[in-house]
């Protein structure tokens, strides 16, 4: 909504602007999409690792117990 609000503010200013903005925001959000997915994987195995490093600690410490 942000960006849309963002959009008819520029269109008020400055059209031909605003219509390059229309134009290109589907094709930068293509572009990026890899990145994002990339970046999903690679938070994915970062939390593996943290796990399997934190896991002797956690059964260390035995079960938790319910007050």
């Amino acid at each position: 909504m942000l960006t849309f609000l963002l959009w008819c503010i520029l269109l008020f200013f400055c059209w031909p602007l605003a219509l390059l903005v229309l134009v290109l925001y589907p094709l930068v959000w293509l572009f990026l999409l890899p990145f994002r997915l990339l970046g999903f994987a690679v938070e994915g195995v970062l939390e593996l690792l943290k796990a399997i490093i934190l896991l002797p600690a956690r059964v260390l410490r035995g079960p938790h117990r319910a007050w």
